[in-house]
């Protein structure tokens, strides 16, 4: 019978919160999909974004997720995204959020305040998890790395379908530059380039990036994977490149397929 229920407990749906910059969203995924079940809830990231504030915060969307009808069992682990990088549950670089956040042990701040286990991951490698796992990444072997184009540029790198943390390849110096300050998405908006300049732009990263890993696949997410077509095609790389699928709900989903892989709750 122990066995049995061991069994039933292997992806079961549960619970992923994306503390963001402007927003901290969650949702119950089903991990055997990577969807959401029914909608995804959110609430303003508290202003200021300290540590405190936030962890209520993120109180507050469990409790309102937990509720619900399709809820995981009481007590069932948390996954949590956080814009920074995160090793060993610390926080060690927080450029959108409060800067108390600085050396915070965030998983056992969660653990504690919601009374069940939490795992924060950076949320580009959530992102990343997700893609790799659910959507155009799936079933890709070798390096598979997942790039946002967005306010900076994150990065996530995926090896045979496992996650190596904290790469941070949005700060690679090319030509002298930190490479987002020049080919992020906001810096495109803000020098007024067009798609063919900024393709340019993207080019010189992207021959970079492909030349130091060689990767089998490069994912583009970010908002401006919207807008793939505007640029993709212009780039002449060996490795293949498409946008992303997941979207918006990445982030949710990739930090339940952390805790569930953490918790050895998923294969």
């Amino acid at each position: 019978m122990a066995k049995k229920d061991e069994k039933s407990h292997k992806n079961a749906p549960l619970i992923g919160i994306d503390i963001g910059g402007t927003g901290i969203k969650g949702g119950i995924v089903d991990l055997k999909k990577g969807k959401l079940v029914g909608e995804r809830f959110r609430v303003p990231t508290p202003q200021p974004a300290t540590p405190e504030a936030v962890t209520e915060a993120v109180a507050l969307v469990v409790a309102e997720l937990s509720a619900r009808p399709e809820a995981p069992a009481a007590g069932s682990p948390v996954g949590v995204t956080f814009p920074g990088i995160i090793q060993h549950g610390v926080v060690h670089s927080a450029a959108n959020v409060d800067k108390s956040w600085l050396d915070t042990d965030i998983d056992a701040m969660l653990t504690a305040r919601l009374n069940r286990p939490v795992e924060v991951i950076n949320d580009a490698d959530a992102a990343g998890l997700a893609e790799a796992r659910y959507g155009a990444g799936a079933g890709v072997g070798g390096t598979v790395l997942v790039i946002t184009l967005g306010t900076g540029i994150g990065s996530a790198f995926i090896f045979d379908g496992k996650l190596v943390p904290n790469a941070e390849l949005g700060h690679l110096e090319i030509d002298g530059f930190d490479a987002e300050t020049k080919a992020s998405a906001v810096a495109r908006e803000r020098d007024g380039l067009s798609w063919d300049e900024y393709s340019v732009l993207l080019q010189r990263y992207f021959s970079h990036v492909e030349f130091l890993f060689s990767p089998e696949l490069f994912i583009v997410g970010g908002g401006i994977s919207k807008r793939a077509d505007e640029y993709l095609p212009k780039l002449k790389l060996r490795t293949p490149i498409v946008p992303a699928v997941l979207r918006n709900e990445a982030g949710i989903v990739g930090a339940a397929i952390e805790i569930a892989l953490k918790h050895k709750l998923a294969k």
